[in-house]
């Protein structure tokens, strides 16, 4: 598969999951004339062919009465039979046997409320279904398998979704008003009934007035605190703490010198000799 084949296949398959709701893994719908140009072009196993095109698991479906038209075409579709028999089963409800293309259009419905993705090579049934919103539609060419791209009408339906999503229902509209009503008589049996003194009544709702009233200018921006002048630092203001020595045995050599209760050492005094000179009784003599 080329890059920009690719790019173009995934982009149509975010279209539809984030717009209409599809979520893995993909549920594939295969008509009679899909299954047989996959048999016919040796696209197998088709789960993965299909898997790669949409670019995610996938869960192959067909119903009732495409088997049923499969087997009455006779013996040249036999095979295509026996693998359309192998596919989960969509629910059609159809007691008699309708032709594959109108029990197409009755599972897919109006809005595609099953979340199917139309795998056929009828030209006419794609062309039908393009104007139906959320209908994903792959076909086959010799073999390769390609997806096509969201019509103009189904963008233009989603469109319309996302304005009605900006715009306030009815029903939402209702339940504001409802709200309103239901605060306003909150406020009433909350007021002046409640406190016992009269004269604090106008000072009570002044509060609750200057609560309330907030500039339309202030409403959307945001409310930042002044900085103040703040003292120092706590913990700079700490006593330093004395440090252990590292040798305690000076240490309590020094404590000990320093008591008051011992007496002080004497230092002792070096003895100078006097070899060199002459003893004074020899020299008078």
């Amino acid at each position: 598969m080329g890059i920009k084949k690719q790019k173009r296949q995934r982009r149509a398959v975010r279209f539809y999951t984030t717009c209409c709701g599809f979520r893995p893994p993909f549920k594939i719908f295969l008509d009679g004339t899909f299954v047989h140009h996959l048999i016919s072009n040796q696209i197998m196993p088709a789960d993965d062919a299909i898997a790669k095109t949409v670019g995610d698991k996938v869960k192959l479906f067909t119903s009732r009465c495409v088997r049923l038209e499969l087997r009455a075409l006779g013996q040249s579709y036999s095979r295509t039979f026996e693998a359309a028999n192998q596919l989960f089963t969509a629910r059609c409800n159809h007691v008699q046997r309708k032709s594959a293309e109108a029990c197409i259009r009755d599972v897919i419905g109006e809005s595609n409320p099953e979340h199917f993705f139309l795998a056929t090579q009828d030209a006419n049934l794609r062309q039908q279904l393009r104007e139906i919103p959320g209908v994903p539609l792959i076909y086959g060419l010799r073999n390769a398998l390609f997806m096509e791209q969201p019509s103009d009408v189904q963008r233009q339906f989603v469109k319309s979704l996302e304005e009605e999503r900006m715009h306030m229902s009815e029903a939402e509209r209702s339940l504001l008003k409802r709200k309103r009503k239901y605060e306003v008589e909150s406020d009433k049996t909350n007021g002046p009934e409640d406190f016992g003194d009269q004269n604090s009544e106008p000072q009570v709702f002044e509060k609750k007035k200057k609560k309330k009233s907030i500039p339309n200018n202030m409403i959307d921006r945001a409310q930042f605190k002044r900085n103040k002048a703040k003292g120092p630092n706590p913990l700079s203001c700490l006593k330093k703490k004395v440090k252990p020595s590292s040798h305690p045995v000076a240490e309590k050599k020094k404590d000990d010198g320093n008591d008051g209760n011992a007496a002080p050492k004497q230092t002792r005094k070096r003895k100078r000799s006097r070899k060199g000179k002459e003893p004074t009784e020899n020299v008078a003599s």
